[in-house]
């Protein structure tokens, strides 16, 4: 064989083997490509099944929140409502003082006046009138 037919043959073999590197090349480039596409519809799916929990979380924290603030309210309400009854009560104790006095004084008044009562030397009087003289 003469120079030139080994040149060409050597060149002819470093071109085939160039040839089937590229296409193995591109060959594992679709593969890697491919594996890569997969992965990241997985990772979508992962990510879409995360989405759905978060809401579900999202959803059940402001449902709680709004029985919280629902439950504040009442809690809140039933205060108020427990501060006006005892003002109202504490009007009645004060009211139901005021009567009691009232009536002690006009027991003693009555007392004073009466003819049928023993007399005493002392002089009462009553809602700041003078008691009546006795005898």
């Amino acid at each position: 064989m003469s120079t030139a037919a080994i040149v060409v043959v050597v060149v002819v073999a470093v071109v085939l083997l160039a040839a089937v590197a590229v296409v193995a090349g591109r060959s594992r480039n679709r593969r890697r490509v491919e594996a890569q596409r997969e992965q990241a519809g997985a990772l979508r799916e992962t990510a879409r099944g995360h989405e759905l929990s978060a809401e579900r979380e999202h959803a059940a924290a402001d449902r709680q929140a709004a029985i919280g603030r629902q439950a504040q309210a009442e809690a809140d309400e039933k205060a108020a409502l427990a501060r006006t009854e005892g003002l109202n009560a504490q009007q009645r104790a004060e009211t139901a003082e005021r009567e009691d006095e009232l009536a002690q004084d006009d027991h003693e008044q009555a007392e004073a006046i009466d003819p049928d009562m023993p007399t005493k030397d002392v002089d009462v009087s009553v809602h700041g009138e003078p008691a009546l003289p006795r005898g």
